[in-house]
C-alpha cells in the first residue's frame, strides 16, 4: 500500500497490457486451495462446557458439504481431456475437442465430457457460410449431391433388373468382373494410377506416397502448393526426433523411412547392348565386367555408384544410383544367338534426376540394334528403409514367406530366416541381394516380439552363414521383376474382409493363406556406408506400389525385443543419418550436378525470402560484417554458395540485388549481392575424385594430368573449437605466410595473462584469429547446421609422466563412465573412487614414439606394469609415476580406461559428451 497527499490509501498500479503475467506459481496454490477441506473449531458446539446439539450437527453439515465441495472442485481442477491422455508419441497435430479424432478407445470419454461441459462442435460441413461465394458454393454442393443420389438410385434399379434376367442365363453366360491391369508404355513416361474421387482434388499438382494418410496425421508435411519432386513428402515427425534418431539408428532401436519417392527404371534387351548403355551412363568400374563382377551380373549383389554424362565439356555427374540384374534360372537352357537373349536390370535413383536420366537412357537404347527398351517403373515398385541394430528383427517379425503346397521353401527366404540375431545390416556381404515372396503382413498383424538369438551356438552359426552366404544356390529369377505378379499382388483383399475373417478365429492366432490371398514379391537389399567399421548397415525392402502401406502399417507396430517400436522419420532424418555417417547427402551435397544446382537455387531463394522477412535489427547485414584489418562486408553472398565468387565465374545481368532501402545506415555501406545466378554458370563446376587427386600427387615433374576447370571435391569438416557449422559459410585455408604471420606475433607480443580472459568466439579481440581474406578461400559448405553427436575420432591419452601413451578408436558418445572404489583402486590412484570408460579392447592400441603397437601391451615397454588383482582382474599403470591406465576383465572383450588420462587438447570440441571425464583431469 501507498500513502498519498491526502492520507487515502490506493493499491498499486496494475502491470502493463503488454507484459506477461506468469501464472506457473498460482496453479500449485489453486491446485492446494482446491484441495484443502473447510472446517470449524469444535468450540462451536460446545456452549459453557455443554455439547449443544443444534451447533454440533450444524458443524457436521459444514464438514460433510465441504468435502462434497473439495471432492468437485479437486477433480475439475485436476482433469484433462480425453485428447490429453494419448502418448505423446501417437498425439496428431491437431488436438481437437470433436470426439471424432481421438481414439477409439477414448471416444466414449470425450463424449461424456462434451455433453457436460457443452462443448460447441462445429464441423466443416455444418458450418453455415459467411460469405456470398461460400453460400454459393454450399448451394451447388446440396444440388450435386441430389443429382448424384438420383442417379445412384437409377443404377442400382437397372442393376437389379439386369440381375433377374442374369439369374435366368446359364453359368457359362456369367462373367465376373477381372480388375483391369495398368498398362505401361514403353520408352515413354507413365502416369501414376488414378486415384479415389474424394482426394483427387488435391493431388492435382503432386503425389501422395502410399503411406501418406498415415504421414500426415503424425508428420509435417511440405506445402500444399509446394511439392517436392512432384511428391507430397513427410519432411520430419511433429514431436523431438533429433536425439532419438541418433540413437536408435546406432545403437538401440530401429528408424523407417517411406522411400517410394525414389524412382525406378527397367531396361530390358540383350545383355551386349545393355553392357553398352550402362557403359555409356557411368558403370564404367572394371570390377562391374571382370570376374569379380561375376556375382553382380548374376543378380546377387547390387552395384551403387555415381552415374554420369558426356558433355561438351568431358564427363558430368548425373546422380547415386543402386543398378541390380534379374538372376537367370539355373535351369536356363543357353541360347545360340546372343542377340535373342533377354536380361532385365533395375536402376533406382532419385526423383530429382529422373528426367536426366531417362533421356540420357533412351537415347542410348533407341541406338542399339536390336533395339532396347526401357521402363517407368516410378509408381509400379515403393520401397521402405529400415536402419539401426534391431532393422533385421523388425523384417523378421513382418515378413512371413509365402509358401507353396508341395514346393520347397525358397533358399533365399532360408536364407533370411538364418540371420535371426544379426545386429547390423553391414556384417553381410556388400551390397547383398534376396529375392523371395512373402503373405500379405495383415494375416499376421499385430506382429510380435521376436525372441533373441541366445547362446554360442546361435552365434557361430549366424557366422556361418555369413561367411559362406549360398545366395547363389538354386538362384530363381526374382517375381519383382515380373509385370503379371506384381498386379497380381496389388489385388489385396479389402480391410472388411481381412476383418471378417480374423473374427471367425479364435482371438490371438493368425489367419492362415486362402487363394484370395496373392504372394507378395520382394527385393531385400543390404548395404553398408562403408565410412567405418562401426557404422550401421540398412535394409531397402522393394515391392509392389500398392503393397507398401500394410508392410508399413505391421513395421512401425512391432515391438522390439529392447523395448518399444521403430521410429518413423522424413526427409530431414535422412540427411542427419548421412552426415552423422560422413556421407553426401543428394542433392544438396552434389553441387557439381544438375539436381545440386537446382536445389542450391531453390535455397538461395528460400534463404533470401527468410531474410527479408526478419526486421532490420535482427537479421545480418553481409555488407556490413566486420572482418577486422579496416575490412567490411562478407566475401561473395552470404545467402548462397557462392561458387562464382570462388571460381571468379560470370554473374548472369540484371540479377537481383539487395534493396538498399533495407540496408542500415552504415557509411560507405556496400550492398551485398544477393544474385540469382544462371544454371549455364553453375554448370561449369566439375567433380575430381579422390583417385584423380592421388594421381597427380605421384604424378613425376613434366608430366601434364589433366583436372578440369572449376574442379570440387568433396570433403568432410570437423571443428576444433567451438562454433556453428552453418550452411554457405567458407572455409579458408592457413597459407605459408599467414603461418609466418602468427609465428612473429607470438615471438614479439606480450605473454598471455594469467588467468586468461574469457574468449569471445564472436568478437576477433577475444582470442579470436583474424578472418582470412578472399585469396585464403578454397571451398563453401553445403551441409546445414547439425550438430554431429557421433564423434568417433581418435583419443589419445596416457600417464602422468608421457611414457604409457595409448590411442581410442571407436564412438564414445554414449558410453558413460562409471566408477570404482574398491581397495585396491584406492591404493594405486590415490583417491577414493576412481572413473573408467568402458570400450571395446578392439578399439584400444598402444602407442610409443608415434608407432602403433599390437593390441597387447608393447613388448619393449618395459615401464609399463600389469597388477593382477582378484580372478581375472588386471590393473595396468605406469611404475615410474605410478599412474593408474586401465582396469581390465579378462573373462569379457572389454577395457576400462581410467578417465583421468586422457588428454586435454583430444577433449576439446567434444562440448558435454566427455564432460564427466574432463572434470577429472
Amino acid at each position: 500500500m501507498s500513502s498519498t497527499k491526502g492520507g487515502s490509501s490506493q493499491p498499486n498500479n496494475p502491470p502493463a497490457k503488454k507484459r506477461k503475467i506468469d501464472n506457473n506459481g498460482n496453479k500449485g496454490a489453486a491446485r492446494r486451495v482446491a484441495r484443502a477441506i473447510p472446517t470449524q473449531l469444535p468450540e462451536v458446539a460446545f456452549e459453557n462446557g455443554e455439547l449443544d446439539l443444534q451447533p454440533f450437527v450444524a458443524a457436521h453439515e459444514f464438514e460433510i458439504r465441504a468435502l462434497e465441495q473439495s471432492m468437485a472442485t479437486s477433480k475439475t481442477q485436476g482433469a484433462t481431456r480425453a485428447f490429453q491422455k494419448v502418448p505423446r508419441g501417437l498425439r496428431r497435430r491437431a488436438a481437437s475437442h470433436n470426439p471424432k479424432r481421438v481414439p477409439k478407445r477414448l471416444r466414449a470419454r470425450a463424449q461424456k465430457e462434451k455433453a457436460e461441459d457443452n462443448t460447441p462442435l462445429v464441423t466443416a460441413r455444418r458450418r453455415k457460410p459467411t460469405t456470398t461465394t461460400a453460400r454459393i458454393r454450399m448451394e451447388t454442393a446440396k444440388k450435386l449431391r441430389t443429382l448424384a443420389f438420383r442417379k445412384k438410385t437409377s443404377r442400382e434399379k437397372r442393376a437389379r433388373a439386369a440381375g433377374a434376367r442374369a439369374e435366368t442365363l446359364p453359368d457359362k453366360a456369367k462373367q465376373t468382373k477381372r480388375a483391369r491391369r495398368p498398362k505401361i508404355r514403353r520408352n515413354a513416361l507413365n502416369e501414376p494410377t488414378r486415384p479415389r474421387g474424394r482426394f483427387r482434388k488435391r493431388q492435382r499438382n503432386k503425389i501422395w506416397l502410399p503411406t501418406h494418410m498415415w504421414h500426415a496425421k503424425r508428420a509435417r508435411m511440405t506445402s500444399p502448393k509446394e511439392p517436392l519432386w512432384r511428391f507430397a513428402m513427410p519432411l520430419r515427425p511433429n514431436e523431438k526426433i533429433y536425439r532419438p534418431t541418433h540413437r536408435m539408428q546406432g545403437d538401440r532401436g530401429a528408424v523407417a523411412w517411406d522411400m517410394s519417392y525414389m524412382s525406378t527404371i527397367a531396361v530390358y534387351g540383350h545383355p551386349a547392348g545393355m553392357e553398352r548403355v550402362l557403359r555409356r551412363i557411368g558403370v564404367t568400374h572394371d570390377s562391374c565386367w571382370n570376374d569379380k563382377g561375376k556375382k553382380w551380373r548374376a543378380g546377387t549383389r547390387s552395384w551403387s555408384g555415381m552415374l554420369s554424362r558426356e558433355t561438351k565439356q568431358g564427363r558430368r555427374q548425373s546422380c547415386p544410383s543402386t543398378v541390380f540384374w534379374d538372376p537367370l534360372p539355373v535351369d536356363r537352357v543357353a541360347v545360340e544367338d546372343p542377340k535373342k537373349d533377354r536380361r532385365r536390370v533395375f536402376l533406382r535413383v532419385h526423383p530429382a534426376s529422373f528426367s536426366e536420366l531417362f533421356n540420357e537412357l533412351l537415347r542410348w537404347c533407341k541406338s542399339e540394334t536390336p533395339q532396347l527398351y526401357i521402363e517407368d517403373l516410378r509408381f509400379e515398385i515403393g520401397s521402405i528403409e529400415l536402419t539401426g541394430p534391431a532393422s533385421t528383427e523388425v523384417l523378421h517379425s513382418v515378413l512371413t514367406p509365402y509358401l507353396v503346397a508341395g514346393e520347397p521353401k525358397p533358399k533365399h527366404a532360408e536364407l533370411f530366416a538364418s540371420l535371426k540375431g544379426l545386429t547390423n545390416p553391414a556384417a553381410l556381404p556388400q551390397n547383398a541381394i534376396l529375392g523371395f515372396s512373402i503373405q500379405d503382413p495383415r494375416l499376421r498383424y499385430p506382429p510380435r516380439k521376436q525372441s533373441p538369438a541366445q547362446g554360442e551356438a546361435a552365434e557361430t552359426k549366424l557366422l556361418e552363414t555369413v561367411s559362406r552366404w549360398p545366395a547363389e544356390t538354386a538362384l530363381k529369377p526374382y517375381t519383382l521383376f515380373d509385370r503379371d505378379i506384381r498386379h497380381q499382388a496389388s489385388q489385396l483383399p479389402t480391410q472388411g474382409l481381412v476383418n471378417r475373417r480374423r473374427s471367425k478365429i479364435t482371438p490371438g492366432s493368425f489367419l492362415k493363406p486362402s487363394p484370395i490371398d496373392p504372394a507378395i514379391p520382394i527385393v531385400l537389399l543390404a548395404s553398408r556406408s562403408g565410412s567405418s567399421t562401426q557404422a550401421q548397415g540398412k535394409w531397402t525392402l522393394l515391392a509392389p506400389w500398392k503393397c507398401i502401406q500394410p508392410i508399413w502399417y505391421s513395421i512401425v507396430h512391432c515391438p522390439l525385443s529392447t523395448g518399444g517400436n521403430p521410429r518413423f522419420a522424413g526427409l530431414e532424418q535422412t540427411r542427419q543419418v548421412a552426415f552423422e555417417r560422413g556421407l553426401p547427402w543428394f542433392p544438396a551435397d552434389f553441387p557439381t550436378t544438375d539436381a545440386g544446382v537446382a536445389w542450391e537455387l531453390e535455397q538461395r531463394a528460400v534463404r533470401t525470402r527468410t531474410w527479408s522477412r526478419r526486421p532490420k535489427s535482427k537479421r545480418t547485414e553481409w555488407s556490413t560484417v566486420d572482418l577486422g584489418a579496416g575490412r567490411k562486408g562478407e566475401l561473395g553472398d552470404g545467402l548462397a554458395c557462392d561458387f562464382e565468387y570462388l571460381f571468379g565465374l560470370p554473374r548472369p545481368d540484371g540479377a537481383e540485388t539487395q534493396s538498399t532501402e533495407d540496408a542500415m545506415d552504415v557509411e560507405h555501406a556496400q550492398v551485398s549481392q544477393t544474385k540469382a545466378p544462371s544454371p549455364s554458370a553453375l554448370g561449369a563446376l566439375h567433380h575430381v575424385g579422390r583417385k584423380a587427386l592421388q594421381g597427380l600427387a605421384r604424378a613425376e615433374e613434366g608430366v601434364a594430368l589433366s583436372i578440369p576447370l572449376n574442379a570440387l571435391l568433396t570433403v568432410r569438416i570437423r571443428l576444433v573449437a567451438r562454433g556453428a557449422n552453418d550452411t554457405t559459410r567458407q572455409p579458408r585455408a592457413t597459407t605459408p605466410e599467414s603461418r609466418k604471420q602468427r609465428i612473429v606475433k607470438d615471438l614479439t607480443s606480450r605473454p598471455t595473462p594469467w588467468p586468461s580472459t574469457k574468449s569471445n568466439l564472436t568478437d576477433i579481440g577475444g582470442q579470436h584469429p583474424l578472418c582470412p581474406s578472399s585469396s585464403d578461400l578454397i571451398g563453401t559448405r553445403t551441409c546445414q547446421n547439425f550438430a554431429n553427436m557421433n564423434m568417433s575420432d581418435k583419443i589419445m591419452g596416457g600417464c602422468l609422466c608421457e611414457a604409457v601413451r595409448y590411442q581410442i578408436d571407436m564412438r564414445l558418445s554414449t558410453i558413460p563412465p562409471s566408477t570404482c572404489q574398491c581397495t585396491q583402486c584406492r591404493k594405486q590412484s590415490g583417491a577414493l573412487s576412481v572413473h573408467f570408460l568402458k570400450v571395446p579392447l578392439s578399439s584400444l592400441s598402444w602407442l610409443r614414439n608415434k608407432e602403433t603397437w599390437s593390441r597387447d601391451a608393447p613388448p619393449d615397454l618395459t615401464i609399463f606394469r600389469a597388477s593382477p588383482g582378484s580372478p581375472e582382474i588386471t590393473r595396468g599403470f605406469c611404475s615410474k609415476c605410478g599412474g593408474l591406465v586401465y582396469w581390465r576383465d579378462g573373462s569379457t572383450d572389454m577395457t576400462s580406461i581410467t578417465l583421468g588420462t586422457f588428454d586435454e587438447d583430444m577433449l576439446r570440441g567434444r562440448h558435454s559428451v566427455l564432460a564427466g571425464a574432463k572434470s577429472h583431469l
